[in-house]
C-alpha cells in the first residue's frame, strides 16, 4: 500500500479561525484560541494520522498589514515562511467577505505553485449558505484553488469533507511520525500557551497582546508537578492589570491554567505565578529571537 505524507500550511489573517480548525482537525487542543489577534505566536506542529494519509499541520500566525514593531514583522515572516516550505495549502476567509488583508494573502499566494485548497469558515453564522456564492465564484474565477469548501471550525460542519480534501492533495511520501502522535512541542512551551491563553481569555479588551510566558521551575515528582511561570509585560502599567485588586485576577488565571494543566499531564499540579515588567519586550529583537517566538518546536 502506498503512504502518503505531507506538511500542511493553514493561513489567513487574524481571527479567522486557524487554530480553531487545527484543534478541530487533531481531536485535540494543542493550539489557544481568542478572538484576539497575535494568540498564535509559533508555528504549531500538530499530526493526523489516517491509514496510509499524514497530515503534518502548520498553524501559523495571523498576517498583519502595518507590522510596524518587532514581535509583527516576526510573526509575519514565521506565516510566510511555513507557506514556502508547504505540501498543501489551506487559505482560511471568513464568512461572505474578502477584505483587504485576505486581498493580501492571496496575492502572496498566487507566486506560489504549492496546492491550496480555501475553506471558508464560520459558516454557522450566516443565514444561507447562498450569501457565499459571489465569494466563491470569485475565488474559482482566478483559477488557484484544488478545491473550495465552506467550514465551521466551531461546529465541525464539513470538516471530514475538508480532511479529505487534504488527505487527496498529499504527495507519495513514508510517514514522518508514528501513527498515534498528535503534535510536537515541548512541555514548557504547552505549559506557557495554557498560561498564557488564561491571561487572554480573563483579561478581555484590558490588555493588548503584550504578555509572555516564562517558565522559571518545572518539576516533575512523582504525585505533583511543581511550576514556576513568569508573567512578563511590556509596561509597568499592565502589571496592575494582570495582578487586579488584592490579586483576584492573577489567582483566577493561576486556578483556571491549573486545572487545565492538570488535565494535560493527568496529575496533580501546583502552580505559581508572578508578573515581571521587561519594558518594550515586544520591541527587543534579540529578547524575540530568545524566546523562539515564530519558531517551530520540535
Amino acid at each position: 500500500m502506498k503512504n502518503f505524507c505531507g506538511l500542511v500550511s493553514i493561513v489567513g489573517r487574524p481571527n479567522v479561525g486557524k487554530s480553531t480548525l487545527l484543534n478541530r482537525l487533531i481531536e485535540q487542543k494543542i493550539s489557544i484560541t481568542s478572538r484576539k489577534s497575535q494568540t498564535t505566536r509559533n508555528n504549531i506542529l500538530g499530526i493526523k494520522t489516517k491509514d496510509n494519509y499524514q497530515m503534518v499541520f502548520i498553524d501559523t500566525p495571523g498576517v498583519h498589514i502595518n507590522a510596524s514593531k518587532v514581535m509583527n514583522k516576526v510573526l509575519n515572516q514565521s506565516a510566510l515562511g511555513a507557506i514556502e516550505d508547504a505540501d498543501l495549502i489551506i487559505f482560511m476567509l471568513q464568512r461572505n467577505k474578502i477584505n483587504t488583508l485576505d486581498e493580501l494573502i492571496l496575492e502572496r499566494l498566487k507566486g506560489i505553485k504549492t496546492k491550496k485548497i480555501c475553506a471558508i469558515n464560520k459558516i454557522d453564522q450566516v443565514a444561507s449558505i447562498n450569501s457565499l456564492l459571489p465569494v466563491i465564484e470569485k475565488l474559482r474565477s482566478e483559477k488557484d484553488f484544488a478545491e473550495i469548501i465552506p467550514v465551521s471550525a466551531k461546529t465541525g460542519k464539513n470538516i471530514h469533507e475538508l480532511e479529505n480534501m487534504i488527505c487527496q492533495n498529499l504527495p507519495e511520501n513514508n510517514h514522518l511520525y508514528d501513527s498515534d502522535t498528535k503534535f510536537l512541542a515541548k512541555e514548557s512551551f504547552m505549559i506557557s500557551e495554557i498560561i498564557r491563553e488564561k491571561i487572554i481569555r480573563f483579561l478581555g479588551e484590558e490588555l493588548p497582546h503584550e504578555t509572555y510566558v516564562q517558565l522559571q521551575k518545572l518539576e516533575d515528582k512523582e504525585s505533583i508537578i511543581n511550576i514556576d511561570a513568569e508573567i512578563i509585560v511590556a509596561r509597568e502599567s499592565q502589571k496592575g492589570i494582570v495582578v487586579g485588586k488584592n490579586g483576584a485576577k492573577l489567582k483566577k488565571i493561576g486556578e483556571k491554567a491549573r486545572i487545565d494543566l492538570e488535565k494535560f499531564f493527568n496529575k496533580k499540579v501546583f502552580l505559581k505565578t508572578w508578573v515581571k515588567t521587561k519594558k518594550n519586550w515586544n520591541n527587543d529583537s534579540d529578547f524575540i529571537s530568545s524566546l523562539g517566538i515564530g519558531s517551530l518546536y520540535d
